[in-house]
């Protein structure tokens, strides 16, 4: 971090005296910017001579008086009260008084780093990201202590570094990693607990939410260490268990299993400090043999909404023969016109013929009786999400369906063996959590329920993989992989709202510059409709009976108020009426 950050100064027209414990620690960070400027010279980033330049605004020393005479001095040594704390009452001694003392720290507090120090209002947290060169936002961190100008002028200089200043309250995690380390501790727990794969878990995240690593992965670039210091830091202050580390982290910290860095972690690396991940013991095999499956030649989909409508769309251009029912033929009639919309756009495009979508197209049979499905190998439920109906829905398959055909439901966050146990066959019956768009989501969560047969495990990963998804295993318990771990997240950033600790835009930009998301956590509720979200909460919340994951009454409200996302016009936002 340091090194990323003398990088970023340096480049940016400033004087940097990067300072370390010895020569060689100091000399290897100095080699690692010539090495990453002279990739930005190969990338057309930078010149050779504005390279040159920046190289020579940088000299380094093990002699902390060296910083008799700086503006600004960063602190970015490890994550240890002891270690800052002397480092900042050695500086009261050597700099000037208008000098600006800042941390770097994402756990620690800064108000008490500051306490320490002999002069408390020059002292606030200016936390970059990893890798400080590549990453836009700084979180300028303000303690009860610090002065306004000391903020105006940190905030002014990452303006002027062109980043994106965030400014925060003094608290464990700040904005970004303070949502951020609770969904990785949730992430090693659920891992700690054999409910899914390390593979699974990083794959459902990625390709379920757009995220750039998985969890596990992410713990490993982070240093399972460090995210277990974080935690405890965390949890000091909240009392959430949430934050409380996962058993896991101090196991893999204590056994020197600390990440990338020590080449060994969740994950097995090439060598200390690769990114490269190489097999061991827990590497799946690939092209393992399961259980053979069912043969699957035609499929029903049931439900005429917009997931519907994508599923069948998904397995027609598969090549399987798809039976699209609905509650009547006009609704039938109508998901598959949406479907043939669907597909134009695709040929408009350029990502199929014309003569490819007509196929397609001709492969779907709408219907308005889920009589139609006498023939079908797998059936699959794609109706409201609500029990009840479900449960209807499968009494009926049971009866309508022949024997041996699969029967799956696309719920979310229901159980699927409440459904299952709505037939008399609840072996053959399997969770298929398909992701909207499902044309254009890759991940399907395939959950078993302790009743399913395994040839029929077996036939929906083979079903996953002929219709181009990504499948992943799990147990049937609420909110399976991915909105087990989504919509905490979701829910601790209303909270921060709530709390009027930061705001809906500076967290929004928080996660999207800070954890690389995709979308903010209000942009995402508001997509994903805040009355759907508080549905999910509530599950999770009766499934774990964790106070944490109580639903935060800032949402409650709002849908009580009718503020439903962008399909109501209001949600956290206000949405222009179409």
């Amino acid at each position: 971090m340091g090194t990323g950050i003398t990088e970023v100064l340096a480049k940016a027209g400033r004087e940097v005296i990067g300072i370390d414990i010895s020569e060689a620690a100091a000399a290897q960070s100095l080699a690692a910017v010539e090495s990453s400027t002279a990739r930005a010279v190969e990338r057309g980033k930078l010149t050779e001579q504005e390279r040159a330049d920046a190289l020579a605004r940088i000299r380094t020393t093990t002699d902390l008086a060296a910083a008799a005479d700086a503006d600004l001095v960063i602190e970015v040594a490890p994550e240890s009260y002891e270690i800052k704390q002397q480092i900042f009452r050695a500086l009261d001694d050597i700099v000037r008084p208008g000098t600006i003392l800042a941390t770097g720290t994402n756990a620690l507090s800064v108000t008490r780093l500051a306490a320490d120090s002999a002069r408390p209002e020059r002292v606030l947290g200016l936390h970059f990201f990893n890798p400080a060169p590549a990453m836009k936002l700084v979180e300028v961190v303000s303690s009860v202590l610090t002065a306004p100008t000391a903020v105006s002028a940190v905030t002014e200089l990452a303006v002027a570094l062109g980043k994106e200043p965030v400014a925060v309250g003094d608290r464990p995690g700040f904005v970004a990693d303070g949502l951020l380390f609770g969904y990785l501790n949730q992430a090693a727990a659920m891992y700690e607990a054999k409910y899914a794969s390390r593979e699974d878990i990083d794959a459902a995240m990625r390709l379920g939410c757009g995220l750039p690593m998985g969890p596990l992965a992410l713990l490993d670039l982070i240093g399972i260490d460090t995210a277990r210091t974080v935690l405890e830091a965390m949890y000091a202050e909240s009392h959430d268990r949430l934050h409380a580390p996962a058993p896991i982290l101090k196991q893999l910290s204590e056994a020197g299993l600390t990440g990338r860095k020590s080449g060994r972690g969740f994950y097995t690396y090439e060598a200390p400090g690769s990114p490269v991940v190489v097999r061991d013991a827990l590497t799946p095999l690939e092209g393992s043999v399961q259980a053979p499956g069912r043969e699957v030649r035609s499929v029903g989909v049931a439900g005429s909404g917009t997931m519907a409508s994508g599923i069948a769309e998904v397995f027609a251009k598969a090549g399987y023969d798809v039976v699209l029912a609905a509650r009547s033929p006009e609704k039938a009639e109508a998901a598959k016109a949406r479907i043939g919309k669907s597909l134009s756009r695709s040929v408009d495009k350029g990502r199929m013929t014309a003569e490819a979508a007509a196929q397609t197209l001709d492969r779907i049979t709408p219907a308005g009786s889920y009589d139609s499905f006498a023939e079908v190998d797998l059936a699959v439920e794609a109706v409201a999400e609500d029990l009840e109906i479900k449960q209807q829905l499968f009494a009926t398959l049971d009866k309508v369906c022949k024997p041996g055909a699969v029967l799956a439901t696309t719920t979310s966050s229901l159980p699927v063996v409440a459904c299952a146990r709505a037939t008399s066959r609840p072996h053959d019956v399997i969770g298929m959590h398909f992701f909207n768009p499902a044309p254009a989501m890759k991940l399907v969560e395939v959950v078993r329920t302790v009743l399913t047969a395994d040839d029929v495990h077996a036939t929906v990963r083979e079903v996953c993989g002929r219709i181009r998804k990504h499948a992943v295993d799990c147990g049937d318990r609420a909110g399976f992989i991915v909105n087990a771990l989504l919509f905490p997240y979701l829910n601790n950033a209303i909270k921060m709202v709530q709390e009027h600790y930061a705001s809906l835009d500076d967290i929004d930009a928080a996660m999207k510059l800070g954890g690389g998301y995709p979308m903010g956590p209000f942009e995402l509720l508001d997509v994903v409709g805040l009355d759907v979200s508080l549905a999910i909460e509530k599950v999770l919340h009766r499934e774990f009976r964790d106070p944490g994951l109580a639903p935060a009454p800032l949402l409650e409200h709002l849908v009580a108020a009718g503020c439903l996302g962008r399909k109501t016009g209001r949600g956290f936002r206000e949405y222009a009426r179409r």
